[in-house]
């Protein structure tokens, strides 16, 4: 790792009290449940409990408060998947400024409605594209075509400066951490927040926690430099960029010990988790400093650990597929194609002989060939526990059972279930 002194400096002290009187400064809460299960000491940065529900209010409110009011008059933009979007419109609120906000069309319905909520008759939203990135060109070209001012999501010292003052308010309350976790899509926060630490406590290691689909800092990293990925897993959503930005990867591989890949199947258990354990609601990005406590179990006897729950901003409606992916994760549920044969009696003999008396079949269609016969039958099936997997395909072979599994091979999967 090398000195600091190869960055641009980070005027926090600044920021923070230009924060002052429209952030909320979030608990930094002692977690017990985590403790317990990890035999050390977790503190939650509860960002989640911000004013809009994440930390991403700071960077924007920041880079837009250090602006003359003759730019600001000529109105802002900026492109988010959700949650610069609405620190963004919270902003232009507070500061009776126009803004255009560019989204992602699969936004999901509870981030569009809060965008509005909180800016009101300020902000006016424009859906477009697939990713980050696409909607990103849109407002780019937008901004430029308007002579209007861009506020980046990430990619800026003035908003890495915001995100860092979630670093000086954790060590403002607490001294002596050994580790803190940091999710990372584009890197503003792990970038302002491992500056800060890095500069007050050296001590602590820092690790960067990246969604296994959208491995933006890590493959940076291996190549040197930010790199664009082809495609991406976008379920992490707050988390999920093609690639990280310029600033915020010179920080990163600076002030970073260590990033690491966490499964979506993982941040969906963490979910269902933190709702069932301590009644928090976070969001995919929310969860994923935590999900990584997992991997690091060995490395955390009697430590003091934090972790930054990033944003609370879930929508309902995709519960099913939390639990879902949760469920693949764990090993607890399996999609097959099986070929019942052509005889009365084969689907009760299945249901009889090879489904085991805790198993319970959750889906089942057959599918239809092209002369209207009857095909090869989908079937889900969910398990008690993990190692009830290999009972099961013991029966399917024991009693000649046809089948395919589905989980492991992405492209029926996707096409089938």
């Amino acid at each position: 790792m090398q000195s600091l002194t190869t960055l641009q400096p980070l005027a926090v002290d600044a920021a923070y009290e230009r924060l002052g009187k429209v952030v909320r400064k979030t608990p930094l809460e002692y977690n017990q449940r985590l403790s317990q299960r990890y035999n050390c000491h977790v503190y939650l940065k509860r960002e989640d409990l911000q004013v809009v529900r994440s930390y991403k209010i700071r960077g924007a409110y920041n880079m837009m408060a250090q602006m003359s009011p003759e730019v600001l008059s000529q109105g802002v933009v900026c492109a988010s998947a959700g949650n610069h979007a609405q620190g963004f419109a919270y902003a232009c609120y507070q500061m009776k400024v126009e803004g255009t906000i560019y989204m992602p069309t699969i936004t999901p319905k509870q981030k569009l409605q809060m965008v509005r909520n909180f800016g009101g008759d300020r902000v006016t939203v424009v859906l477009v594209g697939d990713t980050f990135d696409q909607c990103l060109a849109e407002a780019l070209a937008f901004t430029k075509e308007k002579g209007k001012t861009f506020v980046p999501p990430f990619d800026h010292p003035s908003i890495i400066e915001g995100q860092a003052t979630v670093g000086k308010e954790i060590l403002d309350e607490l001294s002596g951490i050994d580790l803190l976790f940091l999710p990372v899509g584009g890197g503003g926060l792990a970038s302002g927040v491992g500056y800060y630490f890095r500069t007050f406590s050296p001590q602590t290691k820092i690790i960067g926690v990246e969604p296994q689909g959208a491995p933006s800092l890590t493959m940076a990293l291996k190549s040197g430099g930010p790199v664009t990925l082809p495609q991406i897993d976008t379920f992490v959503d707050g988390a999920a960029v093609k690639r990280i930005g310029e600033t915020t990867y010179t920080y990163c591989k600076e002030v970073l010990d260590d990033v690491q890949l966490i499964p979506e199947g993982l941040v969906c258990s963490t979910i269902i988790q933190l709702y069932n354990e301590n009644a928090i609601v976070a969001e995919p990005a929310g969860a994923l400093a935590i999900s990584a406590l997992k991997s690091y179990r060995g490395d955390l006897k009697g430590k003091t650990v934090v972790c930054v729950v990033s944003g609370g901003n879930n929508d309902l409606d995709r519960m099913p597929e939390i639990r879902e992916r949760s469920l693949q994760y764990e090993g607890l549920k399996h999609y097959f194609l099986i070929s019942f044969a052509q005889r009365s009696g084969a689907l009760k003999e299945f249901l009889n002989n090879v489904l085991g008396p805790n198993d319970d079949i959750v889906r089942f269609e057959y599918m239809q060939k092209t002369n209207k016969e009857a095909g090869p039958a989908l079937v889900g099936i969910e398990l008690q526990a993990r190692e009830d997997y290999e009972y099961l395909i013991g029966r399917m072979k024991a009693h000649q059972i046809n089948y395919t599994t589905l989980n492991d091979n992405d492209k029926l999967y996707g096409y089938l279930v």
